[in-house]
């Protein structure tokens, strides 16, 4: 079966089932790249096509311009079957989140996401991070031995994530932080993650009617409160959306980074004394090793030309944050540099680099890239109307590394129980993590 829109590539089948050793994700976006330009043919779960986003400059401009590649599925070709219930878009065809809105609609439910995160106090936000990390940890403390994905990567964002809802002693919090760990092993292929994101989606609407009827300083009660008058169903749609995509992200991006403190011999003598080396590695996990690898859910609106490749209107996009990040075109971007050079940035025609100098005219913490030394012109966050919102960036980089830190300071002496290379990701196409990372330590 061909690509979409194409009779002359065949397009390449991707997110088998089954785990697979760990590698360089790098190298598999090269192979990749060995097909003719930064635009390639795929077919998703052996049913459907779609083209898959690999170059920087390429993503750039697909992610600036929704007026061409829209994320409203209802501009999908008939010829392209996307179920309401697969796993990387649960819920098309349903009610529609803010992420499948484009236009004034869009910006409308942006905006009261944007205005509501940003009222949440970051420094009290890393002090209940810290309180979370440290009764997560003091679980498996004793024991000398513990996963660091399961018992730890998963818990902690889960706790801190629900903990923006309302207080810990409602029931209905403390279900939101068990929804959100189902949620990260729901991406699974195979796994039912449109069911899982429809029963986060109840949990909001229970915890919904209560803020309706109790008001609270909470993200649910302030999202009631906003002057764009968001419905009811809007509200629970969107922050599902919010709350799911930064579970996914927070878990794989702790994961990841504790794998690269754990495995990369340049961290090693840093790791006792080094609140930098946390910076660096989490800086540099978004560059090369982010946990969202693949974004489905872009729709080309007319005939357009991308990359060499001709795309018709209502192929099925897919971006490729990955790919784009390594795009060895703009490689020398990812290099630490002063604060607001981007070279990454400059290829692409003026990207938002997030650095320190940007944050300033943006309102944003700019936190990472200033502690680094580093830009972060990654696309780990998106970029354009539907980039992940400054506030809720610095959200998760709160909680990454205050639970990165915390879990070093704690096991001062933590190394892995098994060899790197044995080690095994997640076979999907869609999020870069762990399916397990055993470590042992002095028990405390």
């Amino acid at each position: 079966m061909l690509g979409p829109g194409s009779g002359r590539a065949r397009p390449e089948r991707v997110a088998r089932p089954g785990p697979h050793p760990i590698g360089s994700p790098a190298r598999g976006h090269r192979e990749q790249r060995r097909r003719p330009g930064p635009v390639v043919p795929v077919m998703f779960d052996g049913n459907r096509p779609a083209w898959l986003v690999l170059g920087y400059q390429e993503l750039h401009h697909v992610l600036n311009n929704p007026e061409i590649f829209t994320s409203d599925p209802r501009h999908r070709s008939r010829q392209v079957s996307v179920s309401p219930d697969w796993a990387p878009l649960p819920g098309v065809g349903r009610r529609q989140s803010l992420l499948r809105t484009d236009g004034d609609e869009h910006q409308r439910r942006y905006q009261a996401i944007d205005d509501v995160l940003g009222e949440v106090d970051v420094f009290l936000l890393r002090a209940r991070a810290e309180t979370v990390t440290d009764s997560v940890i003091d679980k498996f403390a004793g024991l000398g031995a513990a996963d660091l994905i399961g018992a730890f990567a998963h818990q902690v964002p889960a706790l801190v994530l629900a903990s923006l809802c309302g207080p810990d002693d409602d029931p209905e919090v403390d279900q939101i932080a068990d929804d959100l760990v189902d949620l990260v092993d729901l991406v699974e292929p195979g796994a039912d993650a449109a069911d899982g994101h429809h029963g986060l989606v109840e949990q909001l609407r229970v915890l919904l009617d209560d803020r309706l009827d109790e008001p609270g300083d909470d993200i649910i009660s302030h999202l009631v409160e906003h002057p764009a008058e968001i419905t009811d169903d809007e509200i629970v749609e969107d922050l599902a959306v919010v709350l799911g995509f930064g579970m996914r992200t927070v878990a794989g991006w702790i994961g990841n980074s504790l794998r690269l403190l754990l495995t990369d011999g340049s961290f090693a003598l840093e790791l006792s004394g080094g609140r930098r080396s946390v910076m660096q590695a989490i800086t540099r996990v978004l560059w090369e090793d982010t946990p969202m690898q693949v974004v489905a859910g872009r729709w080309a609106t007319r005939d357009v030309q991308l990359g060499g490749q001709r795309i018709r209107a209502g192929d099925m996009v897919a971006l490729g944050v990955a790919a784009a990040n390594s795009d060895p075109r703009v490689g020398a971007g990812r290099s630490p540099g002063p604060a607001g050079s981007c070279p990454a940035a400059a290829a692409a025609g003026g990207a938002n680099t997030h650095t320190a100098a940007g944050a300033a005219a943006t309102g944003s913490g700019g936190s990472t890239a200033a502690a680094a030394g580093a830009n972060s012109a990654h696309l780990s966050f998106g970029h354009g109307t539907h980039r992940c919102p400054f506030p809720a960036q610095e959200i998760a980089e709160v909680i990454t590394r205050t639970a990165v830190e915390v879990l070093l300071d704690r096991l001062p002496n933590v190394q892995l129980a098994v060899p790197a290379d044995a080690l095994v990701w997640r076979r999907t196409a869609w999020n870069r993590a762990l399916t397990a990372l055993p470590v042992r330590f002095s028990p405390v």
